[in-house]
């Protein structure tokens, strides 16, 4: 049986150091800057569901309040909430985490303290479900033990918190959502305050306003106790940093970011789960750096406290890459080119890191700087020819220059790169579609927007009664394996096939009946120049917010 604290305590703990401080912008300025030239962090998802391999967000089948949806299927709470007398991850090392970390090359890491589930990873005064539970056969407070050895290795370390919490009878019931309010506040307190200095606060509240959580009050009390911290957008305020999940953001220089993306599927540990490629990793990294944010690769450690060796293997390979070209995304900033899927680019000082993620059959074209180059060479040395005019850049690489990851071309300009204007890069592909909005609805309504990377934007036909199809068609071949679809107003699509244009026509890769808010599915490699997604019924107007394809 789970208890909580009285009212009144609750209450003594709040009236302790809660007033506003002043002149906290400047730490928390330097401190932003510092986030931004790491680019690169580690995201981890832990906890007892692991003994179950199943997703951590969606394996508790009961009502869960604060999220704004009905319960999937999933353990039952007898179940679910009794895993923690089972978990005992006896090989949890926090040393050899960290040291894992660092051998990836991220420059911070993120633990997840407290998930939805409920179940604290750490040793809280306000609940006895938790990690160091007498009930617990482990009993080791592992918040405090990767606090601890992050600090000793200089690895800048921020926590994970959901504000969400479907095992509290108060959370999100009406009359009693009060009592839940005063219990997190406690535990943010405790969590600012127990376990030394805390670089970011990962908050992950997305479905409630800041009213639901008291946001405002929260992040007060956060920025008082560590006035350097770093807050996230998930609080209902708009914080230090946007956080695009399982996509890379699109080019935002005006705003940080920081795409949170999972190494395999699942954010927790699933047995034989995919994972992705060490080209989808690294290119995945490359592209939000060019976008000018960071990236937060999730890994999910196993039931015995390991980090699963193949991952680890994975992450030691990025670091290794890093060790080699570490400097043309550590410390940069995007542009001066928009990232494309084929082009990103990174800049620092007079020089611009082109970074070439998908190979041409003839020479590279971008937009022309509006600055002179002095020179053009490959990360050896080697020097590329280039030519530049009033209107383009060309370079020319030999056969033998090309990379099968990332090709890196670094210019070196007579003045400063850092305030060239942004511009877009090379142009892939052409979007079209079978029919749209009547014109005068059309401005933001265009085929394009689903390719964005922006799931606020989307495109829609002009009604649901005939088979509708929106297309992307490639200057060049590419070859691809997964496609992750959005819908942006709720599941409207019933029946859709994906297609890919090959020598004799359009080839099914893929039928299904739902899309919805996240569908992502692999297929066999195909290469195509011409990817269409036709659908072929729906309940309303379908509206698609974001289609992505990954290559192989």
């Amino acid at each position: 049986m789970t208890s909580f604290p009285c009212r009144n305590v609750v209450s003594l703990f709040l009236l302790i150091g809660c007033w506003p401080v002043f002149g906290a912008e400047a730490p928390r300025d330097a401190a932003l800057e510092a986030w931004r030239a790491a680019r690169f962090g580690l995201f981890i998802h832990w906890g007892p569901v692991s003994l179950k391999g199943t997703e951590i967000s969606f394996s508790r089948a009961a009502e869960r309040r604060g999220w704004g949806g009905a319960p999937d299927t999933g353990w039952p709470p007898e179940i679910y909430d009794n895993l923690y007398k089972e978990f005992n991850p006896v090989r949890f090392d926090a040393a050899e985490w960290v040291a894992i970390a660092r051998a990836a090359g991220v420059k911070y890491m993120v633990f997840g303290a407290r998930h939805h589930d409920g179940f604290a990873m750490f040793d809280t005064q306000a609940s006895d479900y938790k990690i160091t539970s007498p009930l617990s056969p482990f009993g080791r407070d592992v918040l405090r033990e990767l606090a601890d050895a992050s600090h000793a290795a200089d690895l800048d370390f921020g926590i994970y918190y959901s504000q969400p919490d479907w095992h509290h009878p108060d959370a999100f019931v009406p009359g009693r959502h009060h009592r839940y309010l005063d219990y997190l506040k406690v535990q943010v307190r405790e969590l600012l305050t127990n376990y030394g200095r805390v670089n970011v606060l990962w908050f992950d509240g997305l479905r409630k306003t800041a009213a639901d959580y008291d946001g405002e009050a929260l992040n007060r009390m956060a920025r008082q106790l560590q006035p350097q911290i770093l807050i996230n957008n998930r609080n209902g305020l708009p914080g230090d940093f946007e956080t695009p999940e399982q996509r890379v953001g699109r080019y935002r220089d005006d705003r940080p970011w920081e795409s949170c993306i999972t190494i395999c599927r699942q954010w927790a540990w699933k047995p034989d789960d995919e994972m992705k490629s060490l080209k989808e990793c690294l290119q995945t990294l490359i592209l939000c750096a060019g976008g000018d944010g960071n990236l937060l690769l999730n890994v999910g450690p196993m039931p015995d406290g390991r980090i699963e060796p193949r991952q680890v293997d994975r992450l030691r390979e990025i670091g290794d890459w890093l060790g080699d070209h570490g400097p043309s995304i550590y410390g940069t900033r995007g542009g001066p080119w928009k990232p494309s899927k084929g082009v990103a680019s990174t800049r620092r000082g007079n020089l611009v890191f082109v970074h070439l993620l998908r190979r041409a059959t003839g020479a590279v074209e971008l937009p022309a700087l509006p600055r002179k180059i002095r020179s053009a060479k490959l990360p050896g040395g080697d020097p590329v020819t280039f030519a530049q005019d009033a209107e383009t850049l060309t370079l020319r690489l030999s056969e033998d220059d090309w990379d099968p990851i990332d090709t890196i071309v670094r210019l070196e300009l007579d003045g400063s790169a850092m305030d060239l204007p942004v511009m877009e890069g090379a142009l892939e592909f052409t979007a079209s579609s079978s029919n749209a909005l009547a014109p005068q609805q059309q401005a933001d309504n265009e085929p394009a927007r689903v390719f964005d990377q922006e799931p606020a934007t989307w495109w829609s036909p002009d009604g649901p009664d005939e088979p509708i199809w929106i297309a992307a068609r490639y200057h060049q071949p590419i070859t691809i394996q997964r496609v992750r679809i959005e819908e942006a107003l709720g599941e409207r699509v019933t029946r859709f096939e994906l297609e890919c244009r090959v020598a004799g026509g359009w080839k099914t890769v893929i039928a299904g009946t739902k899309i919805g808010r996240w569908f992502q599915q692999s297929f066999e490699p195909i290469t195509t120049t011409e990817v269409r997604l036709r659908i072929l019924a729906s309940t309303d107007t379908p509206a698609i917010a974001d289609m992505e394809f990954f290559e192989k």
